[in-house]
């Protein structure tokens, strides 16, 4: 058993989300948000990390790290879990983070999303993004969004990413996991051969580069549900994001075919809970309306706070209203909400109860 084996199963059993290793430092796990030393072990020194990491890691996987000092990929402990693994040199040496991968794929039920959230999955076509900082559980809600289509339709599924994730068995949809690097060069390639490959669905696993965004709206135009990731967190700034990829004597075009593609976008945050117990989304969603394609070829982003706020009955919400929502609910602090909150001034009277 590699001795790095031994940290993995213990992130398992604190129920933490990450594993923090670094030269220099002691090992830190990130439980309920919170990073915390691991008890029993003493600082780390560049080649005891190193060690630690080289026992676990393919030869090409090593090979990479040594020559480019970033590596990206998956590890399975056998009845434990899966991990996103990423290697990353810092000032004192070797550094790495370990991101547990649920081994069950937890249901929309389960997650207890709203509704407008799993009418993604009943879409014949068109882009979808899920966006929010890294750790919000974007991965997470993609995968139940996924697994409904699983469970729902007879389809094929083609997910793109780096690296796989979340694995899906087939219940009623022919899956086509592909790892950038090991079974495509990269999410362009990928997304090219997703067109000729009959497929239903795409899961992009981050929409990173020009190339990959042009590429994902064309599949959309072209009948495929697609499903992408930005690191952005409100719907606006995701459409920005994406428009200002481009240069600009292609913006126009660009707001033309996103804006005859883009179906939904839900901006996802991960706060703690008030009994600072566990953790809960908060999503802003944004739905396609008669109105929304005009707004994006316009690049009047502003616009699209105003089409959240009258599309609620259809199930649309302003991530400054879910916050507030769940702070009255009891569900998450004043103070949580306050810091992630757009307009602070109408949480300050919140934080004075």
């Amino acid at each position: 058993m590699a001795r790095l084996d031994e940290l993995l199963s213990g992130l398992k059993t604190t129920k933490g989300s990450d594993l923090h290793l670094a030269a220099g430092l002691v090992p830190r796990m990130r439980v309920r948000g919170e990073l915390q030393d691991v008890e029993g072990w003493d600082t780390l020194t560049d080649g005891d990390l190193r060690g630690l990491l080289r026992e676990i890691a393919a030869e090409r996987h090593w090979s990479q790290y040594e020559e480019q000092n970033d590596v990206d990929f998956a590890y399975g402990l056998e009845g434990v879990a899966r991990f996103r693994a990423n290697y990353f040199v810092q000032e004192n040496g070797a550094g790495a983070v370990f991101r547990i991968i649920p081994e069950k794929i937890v249901s929309l039920e389960e997650l207890k999303v709203p509704a407008a959230i799993e009418s993604f999955a009943h879409l014949e076509k068109g882009l979808v993004l899920v966006t929010g900082p890294t750790g919000s559980g974007k991965s997470t809600t993609l995968a139940a969004i996924i697994d409904k289509i699983n469970r729902t339709y007879a389809k094929h599924v083609v997910t793109i990413e780096d690296p796989v994730e979340f694995v899906h068995e087939s219940k009623k949809c022919v899956f086509s996991h592909r790892e950038v690097g090991l079974h495509t060069e990269g999410f362009g390639p990928a997304l090219r051969a997703a067109i000729r490959q009959d497929a239903d669905v795409v899961l992009v696993g981050e929409m990173r580069d020009m190339e990959t965004i042009s590429l994902a709206i064309t599949a959309a135009e072209m009948g495929l549900l697609v499903f992408g990731t930005l690191h952005t967190n409100s719907a606006a700034k995701t459409i920005d994001r994406i428009v200002d990829a481009f240069p600009a004597k292609e913006q126009d075009q660009i707001r033309l075919s996103l804006s005859e593609s883009l179906v939904g976008v839900v901006s996802q945050l991960l706060l703690q809970t008030a009994d600072g117990q566990g953790r809960v989304a908060v999503n802003e969603i944004l739905l396609r309306t008669p109105g929304l394609p005009n707004v994006i070829r316009e690049g009047n982003t502003p616009m699209l706070q105003s089409i959240i706020q009258s599309g609620k009955q259809l199930g649309m919400q302003a991530m400054d209203d879910a916050l507030f929502a769940l702070v009255q609910a009891g569900t998450i602090t004043a103070h949580d909400a306050f810091m992630k909150a757009t307009e602070k001034a109408r949480f300050e009277a919140l934080l004075k109860d």
